[in-house]
């Protein structure tokens, strides 16, 4: 008999093991716990911006999973996990048994410690918008249109709280829509925990070059009517105030349940939960090796290792590739692995008047991380040699950070990867005779959307990319 497998969230690592699990012999259910179709949180930016619709965002549609046989459930909140009976309890009393349960309830966001920001009772102030969904982005969405007919001929003020990968592709995506946009980080530079000084310093000038103002070094303290105070006393008006920063592992139903919890759900190497063999955990609330991730090409990485292990095959997840992209208009960042702590021989090249930096940190003639701002240029071989393991000459790293021409896409090998997130190769795109086609076959472009380019231009199409719903 089948085995019944059920999965608690409809996010991304949720989908990616669906899609894995097709032809396998398991009874598969999935509880989605918001309305809409699972899709892709990291082009929200986007929707915001005005380059995508919310349906472009859709990575499969309820059709699809019907017709694969899986059982794909809306708005379905749980309430607890019953590992005695085996059972998945929903908030409206449904029981739903499972054989292997997959925790993929992703991360929360979480209210930095400003005063003024919750009303005495209990709801936001009403200029405040947290953005981690695609209710959040659409009520962001209609405020700005509010505010803006409000204002009439004044321009529109908004305050990014947040200086990480999802508060500069915010603040672009109000700047390109008109409002004066500001972001305030803690930290003394952005992007404090993917990249080094400099390179946050480079992103910094792209900003404010672009129209958004920056405050590194500086933290929100006070929200009032008139607008966000920072600890250094300044004020800055704002009509909007976007919440970029902190979020955590979503562990509360694995914690009642009694699994072991650390900073997210603890799993071992086949993404099985140490507590219960029957529980499985993957995406951004899985704990592996004491370290949790916020990205998208690990979270598709663990779906896949764990399709594998679902269908009884040998497979295990090592944790190691770590990849990051920013998608944002005007701006352009790839962080490999952790180059501001990875041991070695360092390899810099910073223009910040052409809005460039790029660093490797090359140890036994491998690069064990990179940092690229501004020009990606060479991202996709970096990133093979990178994953690789492969053992560079003396010359090599310095070449990797020459710019490349403007046709390099076209000349990549076949083995080169071009998709970080989905780790497709130049060869598997050209493979496909359509975008579309490249979609659905390899799920290229459906992550940070980064790729998109290189993809139309490795198929031969011209034209904006359309990512199919379903």
């Amino acid at each position: 008999m089948a085995e019944r497998v059920v999965v608690v969230g409809g996010g991304m690592a949720a989908v990616r093991l669906a899609e894995q699990l097709v032809g396998a012999d398991v009874r598969l259910t999935v509880l989605a716990d918001e309305p809409h179709a699972p899709y892709n949180r990291i082009l929200l930016s986007a929707v915001l911006e005005g380059t995508h619709s919310a349906d472009a965002l859709t990575l499969r549609s309820p059709e699809w999973f019907a017709a694969q046989g899986f059982d794909l459930r809306l708005g379905a909140r749980v309430l607890e996990l019953d590992r005695d009976t085996r059972e998945v309890v929903l908030v409206d009393g449904e029981r739903i048994a499972y054989d292997r349960l997959v925790l993929a309830c992703g991360s929360i966001p979480t209210l930095p410690p400003i005063r003024g920001l919750v009303r005495r009772d209990g709801t936001l102030h009403p200029k405040v918008h947290p953005f981690r969904s695609l209710a959040d982005c659409r009520r962001l969405d209609k405020s700005v249109v509010e505010v803006r007919a409000q204002r009439a001929s004044k321009p529109s003020r908004a305050v990014v709280v947040g200086g990480g990968l999802l508060g500069l592709q915010v603040a672009r995506a109000l700047s390109v829509r008109g409002v004066l946009t500001e972001v305030v980080e803690g930290a003394d530079h952005l992007l404090a925990g993917q990249v080094g000084p400099a390179a946050g310093g480079v992103l910094a000038r792209d900003l404010r070059r672009l129209g958004t103002e920056v405050y590194t070094g500086a933290r929100a303290v006070r929200m009032t009517d008139d607008g966000v105070q920072l600890d250094n006393g300044a004020l800055l008006p704002t009509d909007l105030v976007v919440l970029t920063a902190g979020g955590r592992p979503s562990t509360a139903l694995a914690r009642r349940a009694g699994l072991m919890v650390g900073r997210g759900i603890v799993v071992d190497s086949t993404l099985t939960s140490v507590t219960d063999d029957r529980v499985h955990a993957i995406g951004d609330c899985a704990e592996h090796r004491r370290r949790t991730t916020g990205f998208v090409p690990p979270a598709w990485e663990q779906a896949e290792v764990l399709a594998r292990v679902l269908r009884g095959e040998e497979a295990a997840y090592d944790g190691l590739r770590s990849v990051a992209r920013l998608r944002a208009t005007g701006l352009e960042v790839a962080v490999l692995g952790d180059p501001r702590t990875a041991e070695g021989e360092v390899v810099e090249v910073t223009n910040p008047i052409a809005g460039s930096h790029r660093r490797l940190v090359v140890h036994g003639g491998r690069i064990v991380a990179a940092a690229l701002v501004g020009d990606l240029s060479r991202v996709g071989l970096i990133t093979q040699l990178y994953d690789r393991g492969t053992i560079l000459g003396p010359d090599e790293p310095g070449q990797l950070l020459l710019p490349e021409a403007a046709d390099a896409p076209t000349t990549l090998p076949d083995e080169a990867e071009v998709c970080a997130c989905a780790g497709v190769s130049a060869g598997e795109i050209r493979a496909c005779g359509t975008v579309a086609e490249c979609v659905d076959r390899t799920r290229a472009t459906t992550g940070c959307g980064g790729c998109a380019d290189a993809v139309r231009r490795l198929v031969g199409e011209v034209g904006p990319v359309r990512v199919p719903v379903g």
